[in-house]
């Protein structure tokens, strides 16, 4: 007799996962499923879907290793469609006292369990740093939910890099020094590479089978798909990449995807590694001399502060902050972020980027495509649904903050205090894609103008009535004022033409 089923999705490949902590393999039954609502709710990379399904094909057989039976549902097999189903049809051939699963990260699917006809318990996911209960509680009476301000408790809360009550080398933020404009010269190192086994095999030839037609290159396949090598993954990195992590963390370099950026975050949101061992890592080697304090404390930032803080948001908001558009923008995604064709060098790049490797790190996210796409002025829905698409690292409850929050500005600023947009002068700044343009970021208006320049002072103006008396935008609107007027219907004029 089955005492209790307990379902364990993809994105919850931890050991130490509550319901199995607290689970008994002689008696409880553990149910995993590969079902087509999980892979064609957006059309994923055929990396991301293939990084899963071998994940878990990976830990169940850990799973059974360890003594647990576990009842396994293949996509390629003719199985139920759903989470839910799987979950009815076990329930119909075992009657188990009970079911129960961490609660999903992602609205969409705490709702299919709520509304499942058999009933699942669900408990809360401890993996994180912060539970949503205990962000809700320091979001509580706070007109603005500031990272900062969360992220400097929970330094105290965790003591990561924290001599007694104050933080590890006097201050809490070394962003200033992480923002080097890119240069040849930075030494760059790759994220570890695995080769795919017998399991991943199978799984490539299942994706290659059914999702040849979605954007994006499974081949070369590299991920690791084991804890074993997720933890390899995350010992190599702070070993050759972590030391000069934070002088190129925002930098942009033609073929240079990485620079230095853990690739750890696919890892994980998936669960094969946990927030708390990424963390200790890093700090380790703060402390052992090895790592500077600017790109320890900037690497930990963004997932004991960022990482947790979007989970944060996105829980505190509900189900419907996916669908804010504070700026009622509503053009359609360009095709160039499809693969279609652009004179756009950096859209074109990080595009390209994508399609063959399933990432790109925060700046070219943000700066490039979030950026172009909040001055076009496309719709939020349309931009989120591509980042989730994409990226083998999205999951909704990490990437719709990024996105409509951070990235898009439209949930009214909750996450973000301005809008992060920015003419062509901080993408030649801070990357190399500017040369062999077929625009020149150094001409505002006319012939060769950016599109970046032409569609900044546009968005400007659009949203001036929002914009003009927030403090840190009044200095831009001013130098607006200051341009003579025929200057300023030309470089309208020149937006329009783009839009």
């Amino acid at each position: 007799m089955v005492r209790r089923v307990i379902l364990v999705l993809g994105d919850q490949l931890t050991p130490e996962l509550p319901v199995l902590r607290d689970g008994d393999p002689e008696q409880d039954l553990i149910v995993m499923a590969e079902v087509a609502d999980e892979t064609g709710y957006v059309p994923h990379h055929p990396k991301k879907i293939a990084l899963v399904l071998s994940a878990m094909r990976h830990f169940a057989q850990d799973l059974r290793d360890d003594g647990w039976t576990v009842r396994y549902f293949k996509l390629d097999e003719d199985g139920p469609k759903s989470i839910c189903g799987a979950l009815m049809q076990v329930h119909q051939d075992e009657h188990p006292e009970e079911i129960i699963a961490t609660r999903p990260g992602e609205w969409r699917l705490i709702e299919a369990l709520e509304a499942c006809p058999v009933t699942v318990r669900l408990v809360e996911d401890d993996r994180f740093f912060c539970s949503i209960d205990r962000f809700k509680t320091w979001a509580e009476g706070r007109k603005e939910l500031r990272m900062e301000w969360f992220y400097r408790e929970m330094r105290r809360e965790s003591g990561l890099l924290m001599q007694g009550k104050d933080p590890a080398g006097g201050q809490w933020n070394y962003d200033k020094d992480n923002r080097k404009p890119a240069q040849r010269s930075m030494l760059q190192a790759r994220p570890m590479e695995f080769t795919p086994d017998e399991i991943t095999d199978e799984v490539l030839t299942l994706v290659r089978e059914r999702f040849s037609d979605n954007f994006g290159s499974l081949d070369p396949f590299v991920f690791g798909t084991t804890r074993t090598q997720a933890r390899r993954a995350l010992t190599h990195f702070v070993k050759t990449q972590l030391p000069e992590f934070g002088d190129t963390q925002d930098a942009m370099l033609l073929d240079e995807p990485y620079l230095n950026h853990a690739l750890v975050s696919i890892y994980l949101n998936i669960g094969l590694l946990t927030p708390r061992e990424v963390c200790d890592a890093a700090e380790a080697a703060y402390r052992a001399g090895d790592v500077p304090i600017n790109s320890a404390e900037g690497f930990i930032r963004q997932i004991l502060g960022w990482r947790e803080y979007v989970r944060g948001i996105y829980f505190l908001k509900g189900p419907d902050y996916t669908g804010s558009n504070t700026l009622e923008h509503k053009r359609d995604l360009p095709a160039a972020y499809w693969g279609g064709d652009t004179d756009m060098r950096c859209i074109s790049e990080v595009v390209a980027q994508t399609r063959d490797l399933a990432y790109a790190h925060h700046i070219q996210r943000l700066m490039i495509t979030g950026n172009y796409a909040l001055l076009l002025g496309v719709d939020p829905a349309q931009v989120h649904e591509w980042y989730l698409s994409v990226y083998a690292d999205a999951f909704e409850w990490v990437e719709a903050p990024n996105t409509i929050g951070m990235s898009q500005w439209a949930d009214g600023g909750v996450v973000a205090s301005k809008p992060y947009v920015s003419s062509a002068n901080y993408i030649k700044k801070m990357s190399d894609y500017c040369a062999g343009c077929a625009y020149d970021p150094d001409v505002k208006l006319g012939e060769g103008a950016c599109p970046f320049n032409l569609l900044y002072w546009d968005f400007l103006v659009r949203h001036r009535d929002r914009f003009e008396g927030n403090r840190r935008m009044g200095v831009v609107y001013k130098a607006w004022d200051r341009m003579d007027e025929e200057k300023q219907r030309e470089i309208l004029a020149g937006a329009g033409k783009l839009t």
